[in-house]
């Protein structure tokens, strides 16, 4: 006897919807992030010095777009019902490629130290082998509150620390450019705090998994 197909999976396949399509597009755009942020693009503009003293403004602008479609192809695929095997493996990879080009960018400027950059970086590798074992267990780990509040904490912190050398900063009357350079690193300590409590929070949830028995 043939088994009939559930119909609330029909669309949980592999598919390219309009909300896998933004995610493909901030995967695409990734590169003009980099290119607006590192390269000299102003000497194509002959070298204007306010276009030199926007670059880190305009780069966290592209940034923060990029970071925001996140949201945007979550509300397609939940308001179209257009969950996609493909969405559920591409969206968080897009994300995660995201955050590890500009923290890659950041330790290139001398911005940021690159043990910061590591732990954010390792962490994603760790959950995502997690995750493979779980999967492989018939196990599913759903991302909780701390993964979505450490992924905001550390678009906060990069956009702040990819415009806090910046001339509009450091030109800030009496004492304000160092409460924002004090700022940026309180924020930044809070991503990678919550990135290491988050990532405990995971081995938490796949601990009887972790255990075994595998077969």
């Amino acid at each position: 006897m043939m088994k009939q197909r559930d119909p609330s999976s029909r669309r949980l396949s592999w598919g390219l919807g309009p909300a896998n399509t933004v995610t493909l597009a901030r995967i695409l755009l990734i590169p003009f992030f980099l290119i607006a942020l590192l390269s000299a693009w102003p000497k194509l503009f002959g070298g204007s010095p306010l276009l030199y003293v926007l670059r880190p403004w305009i780069a966290t602008a592209v940034f923060a777009v990029l970071a925001a479609t996140d949201a945007v192809d979550g509300y397609l695929a939940r308001s179209r019902g257009e969950i996609t095997t493909f969405g559920k493996f591409i969206d968080p990879l897009a994300d995660k490629i995201l955050i590890t080009a500009a923290l890659l960018a950041l330790v290139e400027m001398n911005v940021l130290p690159s043990w910061i950059a590591l732990i954010i970086i390792a962490r994603e590798f760790i959950v995502s082998g997690l995750r493979m074992i779980a999967s492989a267990e018939g196990v599913v780990i759903a991302a909780s509150w701390l993964g979505k509040l450490k992924t905001n904490l550390q678009i906060v912190a990069i956009c702040m620390f990819i415009v806090k050398d910046s001339r509009p900063i450091l030109n800030l009357p009496h004492s304000l450019p160092l409460i924002f350079n004090v700022a940026s690193w309180c924020v930044m300590a809070a991503a990678v705090l919550f990135t290491i409590i988050s990532l405990v929070s995971y081995f938490k949830h796949a601990l009887d998994t972790l255990q075994g028995p595998w077969n």
